[in-house]
């Protein structure tokens, strides 16, 4: 193979793993345990230590689907050059830098898929018009819906009439319910197959909705009745428990829908030349993002702990419930999904339930909007042009 050649592959790859870095020393890293260390259930080293940990999991078992939409699902009849693929990472990452840099929020999701869309257009792809509604609509509704499902939680939890030793558990059994019906690569392939549901349905020998129902409803009830248990007995250490444990799954999904937006660009490249499987790209992914949270996440989560200590777990648990049910749904979907989209809204939906209007801070959202659609069309636009020159 031509030196050239080779040096150019690594580039890309060593793109990809500062883009790996970056997600996982930046927001992604640090929201899942932001909340526990706001409310001391957990010191800042050990939710870095922890967060790395669940985020490789998640990168090397769920980062299939979001990498493989990245990699060839956003244009068609073409696979991007090694010069597309440096060009959609330098990219990413460096406007995510000057994002951090800047203070805006800049979305990884966003400059990543809008960069891959620009290259891949510049250089003679067809649009993919039927995944850019559904990414479209995961991104647009992602506000309303998460931000909806906060503010309800986050109106119920206090109420005294709802005591919490009964409220906890119901979210804990839902959060059971929707968890084993996630899939999983190590688990198999399929919807089904690759579930704890459908494991249980095979070493059970049975099949059908009934079920499918029926393990569900049975595994939410296990779920429920242990967080029953532990809430009645000690509810000050019960909630903080539970808020470690959304934490825990909340990282685990970061790291299963943002793995893509490091190396799914790789993908088609590297196919080509059979030399990396898929498993291997994920886990060099998932390393990165590891690494990342280890020594960059500790200081990005003590800053955001900082806002999060006003939430108190309560308020935290209303918000990451519904952030772990849209990054699964992202996961399976195959969207790429920005996790400081998901988490704002629902930070500013428990908010209002709480505070009312008043806790939320309009000039702030539209700002924060506003950064997030620029990072799609700033990147869509500096990669078609940079490509369209350069390529």
């Amino acid at each position: 193979m031509d030196p050239a050649l080779i040096a150019l592959f690594a580039g890309a790859a060593l793109a990809s793993l500062f883009m790996a870095w970056v997600i996982g020393a930046g927001s992604s890293g640090a929201t899942p345990y932001a909340p526990a260390v706001g409310a001391n259930a957990i010191t800042t080293m050990r939710a870095a230590l922890l967060v790395g940990v669940f985020g490789f999991a998640g990168a090397v078992t769920q980062g299939g689907n979001v990498s493989e939409a990245i990699g060839s699902g956003l244009v068609g009849g073409i696979s991007l050059p090694v010069g597309g693929v440096i060009l959609v990472l330098v990219l990413g990452a460096g406007l995510m830098a000057v994002g951090i840099t800047t203070g805006y929020p800049i979305a990884t999701a966003f400059t990543v898929t809008g960069a891959v869309i620009g290259v891949g257009l510049a250089i003679g792809g067809t649009p993919v018009w039927s995944k850019y509604q559904q990414i479209a609509a995961v991104w647009v509704l992602t506000p309303f819906i998460g931000g909806g499902i906060a503010f309800t939680i986050a109106s119920v939890l206090p109420r005294s009439d709802v005591p919490e030793r009964y409220s906890i558990p119901v979210l804990a059994g839902l959060v059971g319910a929707v968890l084993v019906n996630v899939q999983f690569s190590f688990l198999g392939e399929g919807s089904a197959a690759g579930t704890v549901r459908g494991l249980g349905q095979r070493v059970l020998a049975v099949d059908g909705l009934a079920s499918a129902v029926g393990i569900t409803g049975l595994a939410a009830l296990a779920v429920a009745a242990i967080v029953w248990w532990d809430v009645s007995r000690d509810e000050r250490g019960g909630l903080r428990r539970v808020l470690l444990a959304l934490g825990s799954l909340v990282a685990f999904s970061a790291g299963g829908s943002q793995v893509g937006l490091a190396v799914g660009p790789l993908l088609p490249l590297l196919g080509e030349l059979g030399v990396v499987s898929t498993f291997g790209v994920l886990v060099g992914g998932g390393l990165g993002m590891l690494v990342g949270s280890w020594t960059g996440a500790p200081r990005m989560i003590k800053s955001l702990a900082q806002d999060y200590s006003s939430l108190g777990p309560r308020r935290s648990i209303s918000a990451l419930v519904p952030s772990f049910l849209i990054a699964q749904l992202a996961v399976l979907l195959g969207v790429p999904v920005s996790f400081n989209e998901i988490v704002v809204s629902a930070i500013i939906g428990s908010g209002a339930a709480v505070g009312g209007r008043e806790a939320v801070d309009g000039k702030k959202i539209l700002v924060t909007v506003g950064a997030w659609t620029g990072s799609f069309f700033l990147s869509f636009g500096l990669a078609y042009a940079t490509a369209f020159l350069l390529l």
